[in-house]
């Protein structure tokens, strides 16, 4: 064992009588990347929120380094070295990154602040974690990946030895993982402590030292990395072992009928003569590095991005889509990238985003039937098993997952034939995850036509019938359900193979 910088014992925390926390025991190593795993509503957040002030506990204690302390506030968890990078961005856009630094802290020199000095140290700071980022640049004209880079030199500008990263990785391309793990090396070294909040098994496998699981407000346990593996830190997160948790019933697709046909499709400058099929009761995958184009050769199918060739066909007849409600009287659906950004009306209620898409189902003369409107309501919260007091507080107040589930309701309640699932799974836990693909594969068994684009190669591998692979807006390669595996895919999405269409 290492020397302890943090712990914390039995810490409980109480909301109107619901405990959130129930004995929350937690502690963090000098120099140690200690993740916290569970569910969304396990009480991840709520416990980084007593650690950053801004909770106080009911009751537990909370040591830094040996000493007992009491966190009142958010300036009192940075005097005492906590840094907290939330999911969500908190500079300031309009201003540069040295003032983003230093907002609050400015560098004042005979009654003006001193914008140089502050370039300068900003400069210092920033090279010391090896970011290429210049202090004078305007945090809005930086990408999502530099910006959360900022706010780790900002926590340890205010002398942090114990950061918190929550989700780091859950906007980030592949190559900006990669930065984010260099940073995180660079801290390490300097024997800074990490505290790293993430659903990606992978991620934690690759850069943790210790794992501690808690489960609905309670404390599971903590295990030494090296010495557990995904199915056991799986179990402990739901309480159960999941025997198959991808959930799916492969079937016979031979004498199945071609739902949607897609032949040269081509959007200039974005892709390129892009022909599949995908019957119906298929999952067909599409695989591809970030960028590669994939999600936008599934706007142009639902109709949100015009193309200037090609040719789409349903059920062998051809359509011409001009828009997304075009798309959807055809029988079309898709369940977006990003679910708060194009899925979801956060403000409204659950019920409202549930059937906003098929208000035409529930019409009767010119007004809509509330009877049929309730009745569908409660049928598509029993099948997706959506987690909500009522289906009339916001959506924006449910977790990652249970957001997720709403959308998928929402574009099933306007029975498609085809429905394109664009990153089903991204930043939900571990359970959400076995009900949406358990909820993907009855879809499937119904005869749907399903278009699964996912960055993640398991989940691909172990939900899809086929798999289409994209590189640089060209199709570069089609693989059977044989023939599938992480490196086969890679090899085409990286290209370490020749595009398929090249050996036509």
């Amino acid at each position: 064992m290492g020397q302890t910088v943090l712990e914390m014992k039995g810490i409980r925390k109480s909301f109107s009588g619901f405990y959130a926390l129930s004995g929350i025991d937690f502690s963090l190593e000098l120099g140690e990347v200690h993740a916290l795993l569970g569910e969304n509503g396990a009480g991840k957040s709520t416990l980084i929120k007593v650690l950053g002030g801004i909770y106080q506990p009911d009751s537990g204690t909370i040591r830094i380094n040996g000493e007992e302390v009491k966190i009142r506030n958010v300036p009192e968890a940075r005097e005492k070295g906590i840094g907290i990078i939330h999911q969500e961005i908190v500079l300031v856009p309009y201003l540069t990154v040295a003032q983003n630094l230093f907002l609050g802290r400015e560098i004042v020199r005979h009654g003006m602040v001193d914008v140089p000095e502050m370039n300068r140290r900003a400069a210092e700071m920033i090279a010391s974690l090896g970011v290429n980022i210049k202090a004078e640049e305007y945090v809005e004209n930086l990408t999502i990946a530099q910006q959360q880079m900022v706010e780790i030199v900002k926590a340890v500008s205010f002398n942090g030895n114990i950061i918190v990263m929550d989700e780091p990785t859950s906007s980030l391309s592949n190559e900006e993982v990669e930065q984010l793990f260099q940073i995180i090396s660079v801290l390490k070294e300097k024997k800074v402590s990490i505290v790293y909040i993430s659903h990606r098994m992978e991620e934690l496998f690759r850069i943790s030292d210790r794992v501690t699981v808690i489960r609905d407000g309670t404390y599971v346990g903590t295990r030494r990395t090296s010495e557990t593996n995904p199915n056991e830190l799986v179990a402990m997160m739901v309480g159960r072992d999941l025997e198959s948790f991808y959930a799916r019933d492969f079937k016979d697709l031979s004498g199945a009928e071609t739902a949607l046909e897609v032949r040269s499709l081509t959007c200039e400058g974005v892709f390129k003569n892009v022909s599949f099929q995908v019957h119906r009761g298929e999952i067909l995958g599409f695989a591809g590095l970030v960028g590669a184009g994939r999600s936008e050769i599934m706007e142009s199918i639902f109709g949100a991005r015009p193309c200037q060739s090609g040719e789409i066909l349903l059920h062998g007849r051809p359509v011409s889509l001009k828009n997304p409600m075009e798309a959807i009287k055809a029988g079309i659906a898709m369940v977006p990238e990003d679910r708060k950004k194009q899925g979801l009306v956060l403000g409204n209620s659950v019920a409202f985003n549930l059937t906003l898409a098929a208000l035409r189902f529930y019409m009767s003369g010119i007004a809509v039937s509330e009877k049929k409107r309730k009745r569908a309501i409660s049928e598509y919260f029993d099948r997706l098993r959506i987690k909500a007091a009522s289906p009339l507080i916001e959506a924006g107040s449910l977790s990652g997952g249970n957001q997720q589930k709403v959308v998928l309701a929402k574009w099933l309640a306007t029975k498609p034939d085809v429905l394109i699932l664009d990153e089903p799974t991204r930043g939900v836990d571990v359970n959400a995850k076995y009900e949406i693909y358990s909820a993907i594969n009855e879809l499937a068994k119904e005869g749907i036509a399903i278009i699964m684009v996912s960055s993640e190669l398991p989940e691909i591998i172990n939900m899809c019938d086929n798999v289409c692979v994209v590189r640089g807006g060209r199709l570069v390669g089609k693989l059977s359900k044989d023939e599938l595996s992480q490196e086969e895919i890679m090899k085409y999405a990286a290209g370490g193979v020749e595009s398929y269409e090249s050996e036509e």
